[in-house]
């Protein structure tokens, strides 16, 4: 069967350049608001989607086939990579690190959020809606030459799809600041302020899985497991300080502040342990020592993140 030029040209599909997507906090989850607020997600990359378990019959027949196959628990998982910018995923974090902003500084707490987000595909018209949707993880990156980079992992319970907006619905609009970059602010190694580190990175992980029951597809409210914060950071090898701080397992405070024109961030870990500091030698270049860390309670800040905002 040959297509036709007419049905060439009237094929329309989804492109990156139309996607878009937002949120509105779940007073109660899994359930979207009536007359949603939807507030826009500034993002570079998304993966959110639903995804099942299948089940394939195990029955012996003589002709060998497979009698049954059937579709088994759902739920819902994907990433949000977005360009860490002022003011644009404040309630992201809150939702990452289970706190709440107080007197513009957020810590880890035990506080659970739960959003609806939606993905809208313009070109066609086309709207993925996913309900109970939670921050599983928080990925935080600092690269030289680069813009700061955020990943948000998600964990969610349902999908639907439709072809317009929910009746009632209205849509702020998206936050214009701009992007941080990384050599705009500084950074602290156990109180003193470095110039040779190349890159911090760190993750928050929720343990947030996915909990099933008889009588139902979905998930109930997924179980939530420890705050899990590690990390790693590439510096020039200047001196044997932080080769040091490894050998001799000291806890050292670790901190930087993202600083742009619409604002700043501060990121302390006050409590943390390298696990590594190994010295890495190619070719004629500058050597480098990677140190990979692992972040601990600190019973002064009484957390073992900290994110404090600065307009």
């Amino acid at each position: 069967m040959t297509i036709s030029k007419a049905q060439l040209n009237s094929a329309t599909i989804a492109t990156g350049a139309r996607h878009s997507m937002a949120y509105v906090a779940e007073a109660t989850y899994g359930t979207t608001p009536s007359t949603p607020v939807f507030i826009p997600i500034r993002h570079t990359s998304a993966s959110l989607a639903l995804s099942k378990e299948t089940l394939q019959s195990e029955e012996l027949r003589p002709d060998r086939q497979i009698a049954a196959f059937k579709h088994g628990n759902r739920q819902v998982g994907g990433d949000i990579g977005a360009e860490f910018s002022f003011g644009s995923f404040d309630d992201f974090l809150e939702a990452a690190l289970c706190g709440t902003w107080a007197t513009n500084t957020l810590k880890v707490g035990i506080e659970r959020r739960s959003f609806t987000i939606e993905r809208i595909f313009s070109d066609i018209d086309q709207y993925h809606r996913f309900t109970g949707v939670e921050v599983n993880s928080l990925a935080m990156s600092v690269a030289p030459n680069a813009m700061v980079t955020a990943t948000f992992s998600t964990v969610g319970q349902s999908m639907e799809t439709d072809t317009a907006i929910i009746e009632g619905a209205t849509y702020d609009d998206a936050t214009t600041t701009t992007p941080f970059d990384s050599f705009s602010g500084q950074i602290t190694v156990g109180g003193s302020r470095s110039a040779v580190v190349t890159s911090v990175d760190f993750t928050l992980e929720n343990g947030i899985e996915a909990a099933f029951v008889i009588g139902s597809p979905d998930t109930i409210r997924p179980t939530i497991g420890n705050s899990n914060v590690t990390g790693s950071m590439s510096v020039y090898f200047e001196d044997s300080t932080l080769i040091d701080n490894f050998i001799n397992e000291d806890e050292v405070e670790l901190s930087f502040t993202l600083d742009g024109d619409d604002g700043s961030y501060t990121f302390t870990l006050p409590r943390i342990k390298f696990g590594s500091g190994a010295p890495e030698l190619s070719g004629t270049g500058p050597v480098v020592i990677s140190m990979e860390f692992q972040a601990l309670y600190d019973g002064t800040e009484e957390t073992n993140l900290m994110i404090e905002r600065t307009a």
